[in-house]
């Protein structure tokens, strides 16, 4: 018969091992539940000890929020491989698996929690949406973008933010419906912005072009020729009218 010994931890270790538990912890309540006696005995560590690698909750929340940060901003990295509408919807995937998986901590991350106001925690928030920004024009193969393609990207980005933050609230919607919406919320957007500009329409149909008729895009496009029947026409009068 042996008995266990528990092994010293090393200064980083032990850091890195209450931020996983502060996580997981913030993941299944709101932060502001969870007390630092909770998270010292799921760690099996003293109070005390717990103040002795953190100097408080605060600091000790921010830095379970950057691991929260940089495992969310990974989930936008994919290949540049294949068309764009797959590409986007694996993306959506790991996007909600992630909102699935740190539901209160999600939220958390995104309105503040309990560092609201904090500088830090607007930085790794900021950082984190900018990641998906530099991602979504990178798959778009656009070196320098124009005003019109950021606003679109950027105003995609903060709608599957707030997309995620809605759906948490009571998961009233299939998630799968969700991630192939804001793929085609996506396709919308630019197709928006491309019937106003047309080095916007030269991205849209160089995309497109690209698509396959079964892919994200292509089952856009059926659903709204679908629905097309039923719109009324536009009266001619109310046309845009092509310059002289």
């Amino acid at each position: 018969m042996t008995t266990g010994v528990r092994r010293r931890m090393g200064v980083d270790e032990r850091r890195q091992q209450l931020i996983g538990v502060a996580l997981d912890l913030f993941s299944r309540r709101s932060p502001e539940d969870v007390s630092i006696d909770e998270i010292a005995a799921a760690a099996g560590i003293s109070r005390p000890l717990v103040y002795h690698y953190f100097p408080g909750k605060q600091s000790l929340y921010e830095a379970a929020l950057r691991r929260a940060a940089d495992e969310l901003a990974a989930r936008f990295l994919e290949p540049l491989e294949g068309p764009l509408g797959a590409r986007l919807l694996r993306v959506m995937g790991r996007f909600f698996d992630f909102v699935d998986e740190h539901g209160p901590g999600f939220s958390a991350l995104m309105r503040g929690g309990p560092a609201v106001g904090s500088s830090t925690a607007n930085a790794m928030i900021d950082g984190v949406r900018q990641a998906a920004y530099e991602q979504i024009i990178t798959h778009l193969g656009v070196e320098d973008p124009p005003a019109r393609l950021e606003l679109v990207v950027r105003s995609w980005v903060s709608l599957a933010e707030s997309t995620a933050l809605i759906w948490l609230d009571g998961r009233r919607i299939p998630r799968e419906e969700l991630e192939t919406q804001l793929v085609h919320d996506f396709a919308a957007l630019a197709a928006v912005s491309a019937a106003y500009d047309q080095e916007m329409a030269d991205i849209v149909l160089r995309v497109l072009a690209q698509e396959p008729v079964e892919g994200p895009f292509g089952e856009l496009l059926a659903r709204l020729s679908a629905l097309a029947p039923a719109v009324p026409a536009v009266p001619a009068q109310r046309l845009p009218r092509e310059s002289p």
